[in-house]
């Protein structure tokens, strides 16, 4: 096997076939695109400086250059997504564009963003840095992407489920990275003040099944693989519906599905303006500082 096997893990052929389905009716599943746009474009808030060309890369429905219209002195956000459907949603100017191979000239931004898109990627390393050559000197990256712990109810309950009725489990989440990953990919793809933060979503849902309809409404469906091939038995689905109930109900009588959102956020280098990182192990920096220099730092403990 091949270093370039070893790093594939999805099926980008499938992960946009899901997205091209889910593209007509997205805007009834979109909650939480445009929660998280909304949380992403708040760290321009923190900056004193503008970028008038930015790149939405993954933007399915427009979400996020909804969430930036009127910040930071952006005129122009060129919006791409590996579905043709997604990207046609999304309005002009707009294409097609795989996040594994890029087709922007070096220095073409002011800023890429990417808003829940990056988890589906195989070299996430390899398409860093080509966000990072995409993007000015100074140029601003700021990312969100679902993290590791993200739907564990839903994960155990299938496992559970799956154990009971057929005797064995087959991957049915896909892998994500967390936070202390992240941070390091950052580094690895040369991003000067590279910083990763985390929230987390609890969303609650009358039904195990309104949970499913909105993950195959985004377009985040399994794509791994690894993943079962064959269509999922209608009773492993049915008693992990149950299994979701007998373990995560709530008193109102709600499930929650809990969504893990790392933030990420680095700049391209440029030595002439930007600090130099400190020796390793030594930040203390805030996300805030990160980002804008001249933001006073955190008061120190005694």
């Amino acid at each position: 096997m091949t270093d370039a096997d070893a790093m594939t893990v999805f099926d980008r052929r499938v992960v946009r076939m899901h997205r091209d389905r889910a593209a007509p009716l997205l805007a009834e599943h979109d909650f939480l695109l445009r929660e998280v746009a909304d949380r992403l474009a708040e760290r321009l808030d923190v900056l004193r400086r503008t970028f008038p060309r930015v790149l939405d890369l993954g933007c399915h429905g427009g979400e996020m250059a909804a969430a930036l219209k009127g910040r930071s002195g952006i005129e122009t956000i060129i919006r791409a997504d590996l579905s043709p459907a997604m990207a046609a949603r999304a309005g002009a100017p707009a294409l097609a564009a795989d996040e594994e191979r890029l087709p922007f000239a070096p220095g073409a931004f002011d800023m890429v963003v990417s808003n829940l898109s990056l988890h589906w990627v195989n070299d996430l390393p390899g398409s860093l840095i080509q966000i990072r050559q995409a993007l000015r000197p100074d140029g601003l990256f700021l990312a969100a992407l679902f993290g590791g712990d993200t739907l564990f109810e839903l994960r155990r309950a299938l496992m559970e489920a799956e154990q009971e009725v057929t005797g064995g489990v087959s991957p049915r989440i896909s892998p994500m990275a967390g936070l202390r990953d992240a941070a390091g990919l950052l580094q690895r793809a040369g991003f000067a003040l590279p910083v990763a933060d985390m929230d987390t979503l609890t969303v609650s849902y009358a039904t195990p099944w309104r949970l499913l309809q909105d993950l195959r409404g985004m377009g985040e469906t399994n794509a791994g693989l690894n993943r079962l091939k064959a269509p999922t038995r209608s009773a492993v689905i049915a008693r992990a519906a149950e299994r979701y109930l007998e373990l995560f109900q709530e008193q109102d009588g709600t499930v929650p599905a809990t969504f893990q959102i790392l933030f990420l956020a680095g700049w391209a280098p440029d030595p002439a303006t930007q600090q130099q990182p400190a020796r390793r192990g030594s930040a203390t920096t805030r996300l805030a500082e990160a980002l804008n220099p001249d933001t006073p730092p955190a008061p120190k403990a005694n």
